[in-house]
């Protein structure tokens, strides 16, 4: 499994724990089962978990910054939960390129809501891309 396969599985883990209001411990082996993942990836997949929700409330508050006069209640379930993803992975995964999870965070929209999902959400990433590049400088 590539790293893209871990990323889209943590992506709809989120969506079920955010949309479905599932508990992270509704995650157990069984349904990671059928993911077809390896252990490191299991591995992988729930300390990605761990992070993206140990540090939600901080996630949330760089994507509302750029959600213009909207809450981010009112984002779809997907949208929310990619860029959820993806602002986690620019902010707090140093191994991952920046670019790398705006990419792949568009391909997974575009998959799983279509062309006008991937435009918002890149359009909130590149906001935070470059706020993130004013922060290092």
């Amino acid at each position: 499994m590539s790293r893209r396969q871990v990323r889209e599985t943590v992506f709809k883990m989120l969506f079920q724990i955010d949309v479905g209001k599932n508990m992270p411990d509704f995650f157990d082996e069984q349904w990671l089962e059928e993911e077809h993942l390896s252990p490191v990836e299991k591995s992988q997949v729930k300390e990605m978990i761990k992070k993206c929700l140990e540090n939600l409330e901080t996630v949330d508050a760089v994507i509302q910054k750029f959600l213009h006069k909207w809450d981010i209640r009112r984002v779809s379930g997907v949208d929310r939960s990619l860029l959820r993803l993806a602002v986690y992975e620019i902010k707090f995964e140093e191994d991952i390129p920046p670019i790398v999870s705006v990419n792949e965070a568009i391909e997974l929209a575009k998959i799983y809501k279509g062309e006008e999902s991937a435009k918002f959400i890149n359009g909130i990433l590149d906001g935070v891309l470059k706020e993130s590049t004013v922060e290092n400088k």
